[in-house]
């Protein structure tokens, strides 16, 4: 599995965990909705500033955040 599938892939999962929509983790991260978008259709990777933005706004640490990549990724 390649690296933006697992973003793609944790991101949307932990976003419809808290039950929270595109928008507000875009509002959250002060980044526009649409590149959550494009995170979460693999159509782009986050700088190392969005993983922590988006770690936060899950209230996880961005080290867990990158456990939970690998982990997806079966690394």
């Amino acid at each position: 599995m390649e690296l933006k599938e697992a973003i793609s892939i944790v991101i949307k999962q932990e976003r419809k965990k808290i039950g929270m929509s595109q928008e507000e983790l875009a509002h959250l991260c002060n980044i526009d909705r649409t590149y959550i978008s494009l995170l979460e259709r693999k159509k782009r990777r986050p700088t190392l500033d969005v993983i922590f933005r988006i770690s936060y706004s899950f209230h996880i640490k961005p080290s867990t955040f990158v456990k939970m990549l690998e982990d997806t990724m079966h690394l």
